[in-house]
């Protein structure tokens, strides 16, 4: 109760500030909140100009760093915010005020457990960066290598896990009293955000998505990632290898430097490529801040809080796709959906091809540099919900993540397609991957596979045939006669037999043998 009416007032703080925003638009968009949404306007309400994304992600900016996070969260979920207000909100800056330099280095001596003079040997005052989470200092350690040292707000995880409780109660509600609201599925968003922020909120884990990216992609040329000071990182700090370079989106700083820009384009698709379909790992946050260029030349990412992965199955998906659309091929892309089991096969293959065609066509008719396979997705992904297409996260991420890279492409070459260049790759890898050979080399291991679990299997089944040697003919005759009375009845006799001691294996014998009682 008491929570209850804690959150009605907080409720009632972010109303102001929304319409202070002009940004009540969701809400109003409710038949049920028209009201509440009328007088709150006529309290607080005013004009703002502007997109309702762009006064959505004002109203968010002064609500705080819980709000901010939230936003960029709904910026990958374009299925719930259309298009035009996920693009506006992924343009929120996570940009605070720093936090002061003294409470860095205590959180820094508290979580390493050593003081600040023996960790490094210096450590600069002013912080480099400061986000919701976390802000950045250089130092140098004792042996002279230069490194960014992340380091946790003060009482960040206390603040997120008010405010996360705060979303999900607000969630709750909602479904409960807004059942037109229960399709998006507000409080699988608000449980998909927690687990995102955990996991930035858990230094270490960083640390791990940084290292396993670079033991991943070793071997690429021109590509490096930060290597991770372990002996200074802990759940509450991270330290990296310092990155001296330009960010990726300053053409003329490369231009002077005297790198190819175009060189760089290719790279970074080559790269993003290989991070999605070779690896099924990559950088999901890969905005022009997180990526600079060292004076190697080398593409070097930062900032390894939200990463994304593809299973095996998914990138097969994908290759098919992406190369029949490029192709115009929409019967095999409508075929590859129904193959991979993401449509229902009840649908209709001719009415989905036709929406296939009716999204592909608009995009793929614009001259190639202005081709968007991010959009082209995003597109695909609003026509197969239609289609019962359940949502999967993953590929929204990589979808939104598509668009980041695409955008950044288009500042350093606006006249060149990031994916044409990545075709060829992806065609090969398709053929090392769906070619006969590799058919052969799964059928073979999917036959290893079940040969292994074989012993398993023959064991599983000789206790089942032991248990059945012990089982009471005269109990079995009453337990059916039990069952032709009523499966609710047998349900009653499986739980009893449950409480009794008896074993998986008979209960799932008796279970079989009054399906069979019942139908007989």
């Amino acid at each position: 109760m008491i929570t209850g009416i804690h959150n009605c007032f907080r409720l009632i703080g972010i109303a102001r500030t929304l319409a202070r925003n002009d940004a009540l638009w969701p809400a109003r968009r409710i038949r049920a909140l028209r009201f509440p949404v009328g007088v709150i306007r006529l309290l607080w309400g005013r004009r703002r100009p502007g997109r309702e994304g762009e006064r959505l992600a004002a109203a968010l900016t002064d609500l705080g760093p819980s709000f901010i996070k939230l936003g960029q969260a709904l910026s990958v979920r374009a299925d719930l915010v259309g298009d035009q207000v996920a693009e506006d909100l992924s343009r929120l800056q996570d940009r605070l005020p720093p936090f002061p330099t003294e409470k860095a280095r205590a959180a820094i001596e508290a979580e390493l457990e050593a003081p600040i003079a023996e960790l490094f040997a210096s450590f600069e005052e002013t912080p480099v960066a400061a986000a919701s989470i976390a802000q950045v200092h250089f130092a140098v350690t004792p042996d002279g290598r230069e490194v960014a040292v992340k380091v946790l707000r003060p009482g960040v995880e206390e603040k997120f896990e008010h405010d996360i409780a705060l979303f999900r109660w607000l969630a709750e509600q909602g479904e409960r009293f807004i059942p037109s609201l229960r399709r998006l599925r507000p409080v699988d968003v608000v449980e998909t955000f927690k687990e995102w922020v955990e996991t930035e909120m858990d230094l270490r884990l960083e640390g791990a998505a940084a290292s396993e990216l670079a033991a991943l992609s070793r071997d690429d040329e021109g590509f490096r990632v930060v290597a991770v000071d372990w002996q200074r990182t802990g759940r509450r700090v991270l330290t990296t290898e310092r990155i001296r370079g330009l960010r990726i989106d300053d053409i003329d700083g490369l231009t002077k430097a005297g790198f190819d820009v175009n060189d760089l384009l290719e790279r970074s698709a080559r790269i993003f490529f290989l991070q999605v379909f070779r690896d099924g790992f990559f950088h999901a946050d890969m905005h022009p801040g997180n990526m600079f260029v060292d004076a190697e030349g080398n593409l070097c990412p930062v900032d390894f809080g939200i990463m994304g992965r593809v299973d095996k199955r998914t990138r097969i998906f994908l290759a098919d796709l992406l190369v029949g659309f490029l192709q115009r091929d929409y019967r095999t892309v409508a075929q590859v959906h129904f193959d991979f089991g993401v449509v229902p096969p009840h649908k209709s293959k001719d009415a989905f091809t036709q929406a296939i065609r009716s999204i592909g066509e608009p995009v793929l008719d614009k001259p190639l540099n202005e081709i968007s396979v991010g959009r082209l997705l995003a597109q695909l992904f609003k026509v197969t919900e239609d289609f019962d297409m359940e949502t999967q996260p993953d590929l929204l991420l990589l979808q939104k993540t598509m668009l980041v890279a695409e955008g950044v492409g288009r500042k350093l070459n606006p006249k060149v397609n990031m994916w044409t260049m990545a075709q060829p790759l992806i065609e090969e890898w398709m053929f090392a991957n769906r070619g006969p050979e590799a058919r052969i080399r799964d059928a073979i291991g999917e036959t290893f596979d079940a040969l292994q679990r074989l012993p398993g299997t023959l064991r599983r089944a000789e206790d089942v045939l032991e248990k059945l040697s012990d089982i009471d003919p005269a109990a079995v005759a009453r337990f059916a006669q039990q069952a032709r009375q009523g499966g609710s009845r047998s349900s009653r006799v499986l739980q009893s037999g449950v409480r009794q001691g008896w074993g998986p294996a008979m209960v799932a014998v008796l279970a079989v043998l009054a399906i069979f009682v019942l139908f007989d």
